[in-house]
């Protein structure tokens, strides 16, 4: 017998995705039926049930995946799955849209609202390494990255100081050996004349661009943190 739909059945529905996974209203799902939701709201379209079957258990038989995928949308509870055809398509919000929303309007110069930046602290699916997670893992890292840093250059330039040091910050902790992201934050830090702090964030870039690959900075870097005297290289 199918599951019964739980009282909230009528809310709108929700899942995250950037971030831990997470579904609003809270519903118990079973580990397959974790698997599809996710799967369907990184898609973010409609998907063929051969297609979903063939990518959620590649390494079995055909009609074992298929069979697979029957029993898991059987258990999940009502509404949350649609199948139109042989197509299968995921009824609720993902937050993936809205983190690429955020991350376009960045990188059209607009800025970001502190929960902007938060959302895109976060990378798709952590911890997950099956195969059809990780080619979206990476390209939306690097999404994040270019978003938080061109947003910490946008408000660093509009005075709103405090949230570009906070999109750089991110920037880097996402990709803690992207150069241009650590020269947008020691200019957000410089433009709220927080010299120490511009002279933290490089020695630390310099000494991980020296311990990961045994290079320096671009000279041209140090030179933008007045009087900081490392002329490039790591501290002692």
């Amino acid at each position: 017998m199918r599951p019964k739909s739980d009282e909230s059945s009528n809310a709108i529905r929700r899942v995250a995705i950037v971030g831990r996974l997470g579904v609003y209203p809270m519903a118990r799902l079973s580990l397959p039926g974790r698997r599809i939701i996710a799967y369907l709201a990184l898609l973010g379209q409609r998907v063929a049930r051969g297609r979903a079957a063939a990518e959620l258990w590649p390494d079995l038989p055909d009609d074992v995946g298929r069979t697979n995928l029957r029993r898991a949308l059987w258990h999940l509870p009502r509404g949350w799955v649609n199948a139109l055809g042989d197509e299968l398509v995921l009824d609720a919000e993902s937050d993936l849209a809205r983190a690429h929303s955020a991350a376009a309007r960045a990188l059209g110069g607009q800025p970001l609202t502190l929960d902007e930046i938060a959302l895109l602290s976060n990378d798709i699916l952590p911890g997950w390494h099956e195969e059809w997670v990780l080619p979206a893992h990476e390209a939306f890292r690097l999404l994040r990255v270019q978003a938080l840093e061109a947003a910490c250059r946008t408000m660093a330039a509009s005075g709103s100081h405090a949230l570009a040091i906070q999109a750089g910050a991110a920037a880097i902790a996402a990709e803690p050996l992207c150069e241009s992201a650590a020269e947008a934050l020691i200019n957000a830090h410089l433009a709220q004349r927080n010299r120490y702090q511009a002279v933290q964030v490089f020695r630390l870039f310099a000494k991980r661009l020296h311990d990961e690959l045994g290079v320096t900075p671009d000279p041209s870097l140090a030179e933008r943190v007045e009087g900081i005297g490392l002329n490039g290289r790591p501290p002692a």
